[in-house]
């Protein structure tokens, strides 16, 4: 065929009528022949094809339980006889990895393979002997909905080793056990992962992740400056007293005020809390009351009044806010045009409409005092970021934020206070204040921290260990990150051994072919 190499026919057909005359002790007659045509590597980017003439043979034994036989050619054909994508780039098809993208690539390179014949060879590819690592890395991730799989990584050449389905301490201590001399293993604060690593490897030091201490440590601070929601608005600093004429109180006025909103919030609470407390039902207690369930369910639940109260949407800024004060102090000059004010703010920069301008002088047209502009009140989770960052690395607006909701709120000084202990201890790797600073934290009589200190005792060995040494599960981290892009190139489609083939050989590569 035009541009491929045939094989010599008479070459192949002497050598195939030579070597029937010895096989008849075993092939009682020659069946038929037939033509194969035999697909090799593309030469120069054309392909090609090798054409066979072969035999069909019966067999004559008695004990064997196949009555025909196809000849095959010694060194040159075999079952199965394709084997192209093992040279694909790479070495060892892992080149062609993807299922789609591969058969692309291999058909440039004029290799017909379809896709599921790509993951097909990339399936018979055997994972590399699983070195028994030094330091090893384990975490978890999610697989799909509330099913999740554990990742082993090499923390030294920082390549995967084993992934599975499941994270359990019985499947981890079983690896670990016939995988003997592991010395020291990375694990976030997971009570598994550490009865699965005393069960497997009792020797092995273990090292809890600093990354997830600090992880945990935030979290809880999240949770305090939740349930201080109300001191938050302190580090809005008060607006200056203006000589605006003051705006009337009235019933429509007065009845969504933030005091008004509290004092509700703080009675029903009490009033929910005094019901359920006994012991009695959901149900019960919204008939008794005469409250809808889910508005007993949320009281019931909160722990404070003010993780109750009703969050007001703020105002949202204008790109007048910045000429309201000179709006003012013209209006107080007697101008009291809104075209020639609109005007003079085009001139200093304002690119609004007029109809904005017409709007905000109004009020001042019915004796009430122009619409400046508040700053709205921090989110527990901002609070939680300032106070968790460090002080150098505060912006100037939220050091002075942060400096008057300590002042205002002693339990959040508090939390910023052993926060800034353990940050401390983090930097120097001095794990010798721990036991003080955990006494301090059960002290603190703030609930969420508490709970941590009880957790933190319950591992504290491996809480020292991931302070004073560079141990950490940061290489666990990158491989889940890579493992989510395989899943994701796939759709989410890929089950556990494909994605495994994939995560390992692709990590290979990468380290071969940077």
């Amino acid at each position: 065929m035009g541009g491929g190499r045939r094989g010599p026919c008479c070459g192949l057909h002497a050598r195939v009528d030579g070597g029937l005359s010895g096989l008849r002790s075993r092939f009682r007659a020659v069946h038929s022949r037939y033509g194969r045509t035999l697909t090799d590597l593309a030469v120069g980017g054309r392909p090609v094809l090798i054409e066979l003439s072969v035999w069909r043979l019966f067999c004559d034994s008695p004990g064997c339980g196949r009555r025909m036989f196809a000849e095959q050619v010694e060194g040159l054909t075999g079952i199965p006889a394709s084997q192209p994508v093992a040279a694909a780039p790479g070495g060892d098809g892992r080149g062609a990895a993807r299922r789609t993208r591969g058969s692309r690539l291999l058909q440039i390179l004029k290799v017909p393979l379809s896709r599921t014949s790509v993951l097909w060879h990339l399936m018979r590819l055997p994972l590399p002997a699983a070195a028994i690592p030094r330091v090893l890395g384990v975490d978890d991730f999610a697989l799909y909905a509330d099913v999740y799989g554990t990742l082993l990584v090499d923390a030294e050449t920082r390549l995967p080793i084993e992934m599975w389905a499941g994270r359990d301490a019985e499947q981890l201590a079983a690896w670990l056990r016939t995988h003997p001399g592991v010395e020291v293993v990375c694990r976030d604060g997971s009570l598994v992962y550490r009865q699965g690593i005393s069960e497997g490897a009792p020797d092995a030091v273990q090292v809890s992740d600093r990354f997830h201490l600090w992880q945990s440590l935030s979290k809880r601070v999240g949770d305090i400056a939740a349930a201080h929601r109300g001191c938050l608005p302190a580090a809005v600093p008060k607006p200056d007293a203006s000589p605006s004429p003051a705006k009337p109180v009235g019933p429509s006025n007065q009845a969504d005020t933030p005091a008004r909103r509290h004092s509700f919030a703080k009675r029903l609470f009490e009033a929910v809390h005094a019901v359920t407390d006994t012991g009695r039902s959901l149900n019960a207690a919204a008939r008794e009351l005469g409250l809808n369930r889910r508005t007993v369910s949320k009281y019931t639940r909160a722990a404070t009044w003010q993780e109750c109260v009703r969050a007001t949407r703020p105002r949202r800024p204008t790109r007048l806010d910045p000429y309201l004060e000179y709006l003012r102090q013209r209006w107080e000059e007697g101008e009291h045009n809104a075209t020639v004010l609109h005007q003079e703010l085009l001139a200093k920069g304002y690119g609004g409409h007029y109809q904005r301008i017409k709007m905000a002088i109004a009020s001042l047209r019915r004796g009430l005092p122009i619409d400046t502009p508040r700053e709205r009140p921090p989110s527990p989770r901002e609070v939680a970021r300032w106070i968790t960052t460090a002080p150098s690395r505060r912006s100037l607006h939220a050091s002075e934020g942060l400096r008057r909701i300590l002042e205002h709120c002693p339990e959040l000084d508090r939390t910023h206070d052993l926060v800034r202990q353990f940050a401390i201890m983090l930097d120097t790797r001095d794990a010798a204040p721990l036991p003080a600073w955990l006494e301090n934290l059960a002290n603190s009589r703030l609930p969420p921290l508490g709970g941590l200190a009880k957790a933190i005792r319950e591992d504290q060995p491996a809480v020292v260990q991931g302070i004073t040494t560079p141990f950490n599960s940061g290489v666990n981290e990158g491989r889940i990150t890579d493992l989510k892009l395989q899943k994701r190139i796939m759709a989410g489609r890929a089950g556990v051994p494909l994605l495994r083939h994939r995560v390992i050989h692709m990590a290979i590569l990468r380290r071969h072919y940077p």
